[in-house]
């Protein structure tokens, strides 16, 4: 990506440079927040296009000119990464977007993703939402102006001025080579992880196991939430930086308990020679030495999905659901799959486990692929109806009921169901048996007591999708030179958290080697 120099803004300065050019600061009390919103239902679901819509230019700079200048802009505390969006907003109302971009990426490399699959935290702490629940539009307004620097030819390849470089001596001749940092996977976490560190300088090669990058933004996340044309056009630039991409190439990553030396060695197989005299020879030195890598990041995310080992699992029509969302994005970009290998919802009544984010895709996802109906089941109580949350109030984010565009499209929600068994015949799926529960207080404190309501039903399916979360990896004890970021080392979470955790790992690789 490109970086453009920002002025820095120290905290005594941000509220007078904010108070001072605030272009309308009584826009809040005059106009209402506008979501771009959806496209029509019944055209949307026969394709896998974005389903969200823009706002004309007009409408965007209005929607800018509502973000107030509250005093403490409590958007700053809520983002994973800091964003300016009171700065940003300010300059995209006063139609200076080169200037909104380069605001913007001072702190987010890559708002093209979060502009579009962000759950925007920043708006759940707007002080507008505290005030009248309309916060500022930060999440479309960012996905705008990262649209309009591209359109507008502002971001452009940036490579480092200067490469890091170390004196070293090889193969028997003296020689200043690069410090190299590998970085295996390639999702966000990885990817900022790489940009930042390519952009301070230092050599960096991400080691990706699938056949492109961008980890769940591409295998996991739909495209009719985020089109991978997007994700194609910001590797072609970070190519284009000097960042390396080596696909196709999965890596050993340890478990605790297990020695990190496989691992070690298979990066040190994929060193390339550093010197004529070590491509003569065909010696490599070890990892950490010169013509090793000097910093390793792991970025590897959560790949391990939560199963639901029951009686019948074995059974066709059962999977997880990264199986079914992976597959489906792979089949998008070209690739065929045999007939008994492919996973279709086509005609069939679909049964989603699992009442987040993964499970919403899936009923987006049966939609496009003609099935006949979709229920979904939750194991724990609906969420509270908003907008306020008591047990998590303002600026916090509220656990509250969300109803996404999937959701629009037509599903059976329902709460408080265990799974008690997959059903079938002629090892075939057609059938699920649940129990309604209830939960209640544990007289010795902890984790509630599930307890049975009711007699077992039997719902009808003959694809059955596991959206049940992902299992946190457990890393075995590193040498002082690798480090782990994102989910890999914090568990599922968040784009917005992966990538601030990638910077922040960046950040720490630099202070390694600069002692």
């Amino acid at each position: 990506m490109i970086i453009i120099p920002i002025i820095p803004i120290s905290f005594n300065d941000k509220k007078t440079l904010i108070s001072e050019t605030m272009g309308n600061p009584k826009a809040f009390l005059e106009i209402h927040r506008q979501e771009a919103g959806y496209r029509p239902v019944h055209d949307r679901i026969h394709d896998f296009g974005e389903v969200e819509q823009t706002l004309n230019t007009r409408e965007r700079k209005l929607q800018a000119s509502r973000c107030m200048d509250c005093g403490v802009p409590f958007c700053h505390w809520a983002c994973p990464l800091g964003n300016k969006a009171p700065e940003w907003n300010d300059a995209l109302y006063k139609d200076d977007w080169e200037l909104a971009y380069r605001l913007l990426t001072s702190t987010n490399p890559f708002p093209e993703f979060t502009g579009r699959i962000c759950p925007a935290l920043c708006e759940k702490a707007c002080v507008l939402n505290r005030f009248n629940h309309e916060p500022t539009t930060n999440r479309e307004n960012e996905a705008a102006i990262t649209e309009a620097a591209f359109r507008e030819g502002y971001i452009q390849p940036c490579p480092p001025q200067h490469r890091i470089m170390k004196s070293s001596v090889v193969g028997g001749f003296a020689a200043d080579i690069p410090v190299r940092v590998a970085v295996i996977g390639a999702g966000p976490a990885g990817l900022a992880a790489a940009n930042a560190l390519n952009q301070l300088g230092y050599t960096v090669t991400v080691f990706e196991k699938n056949e492109t990058a961008g980890g769940l933004l591409r295998y996991g996340i739909p495209n009719f939430k985020l089109n991978k044309a997007i994700i194609d056009r910001r590797i072609r630039l970070l190519e284009q930086d000097g960042v390396e991409f080596r696909y196709g190439s999965p890596l050993p990553i340890p478990r605790r308990g297990e020695s990190a030396d496989t691992l070690m060695a298979a990066l040190n197989e994929q060193s390339n020679y550093s010197s004529p005299s070590e491509k003569a020879t065909g010696r490599r030195a070890p990892i950490g030495n010169e013509a090793g890598w000097d910093a390793v990041v792991i970025a590897t995310g959560t790949p391990t999905a939560r199963d639901l080992n029951i009686p019948g699992r074995e059974l066709k029509g059962v999977h997880l659901a990264l199986e079914l969302l992976s597959q489906q994005n792979r089949v998008l970009a070209g690739m065929e799959f045999s007939k008994e290998d492919r996973i279709t919802a086509k005609g069939k009544d679909v049964l989603v486990i699992g009442g987040g984010d993964t499970g919403s895709d899936c009923i987006g996802t049966a939609h496009r692929q003609g099935c006949k109906s979709v229920t979904q089941i939750e194991i724990m109580p609906r969420p509270v109806d908003g907008p306020d949350d008591p047990q998590n109030p303002w600026p916090n984010w509220p656990r509250t009921f969300k109803t996404t565009s999937s959701h629009e499209e037509g599903c059976t929600r329902r709460w408080n169901i265990n799974t008690l068994e997959f059903l079938g015949k002629d090892g075939r799926l057609t059938g699920v048996r649940v129990q309604e529960i209830d939960w209640e207080p544990n007289p010795n404190g902890g984790r509630p007591i599930m307890v049975e309501k009711g007699k077992p039903e039997i719902i009808k399916a003959e694809l059955c999708l596991l959206a049940m979360g992902f299992l946190k990896p457990d890393h075995p004890e590193y040498p002082e030179n690798v480090f782990v970021c994102g989910d890999s080392a914090n568990g599922a979470s968040l784009v917005v958290r992966a990538m601030a955790s990638g910077i922040q790992t960046a950040k720490n690789v630099h202070s390694f080697l600069s002692k």
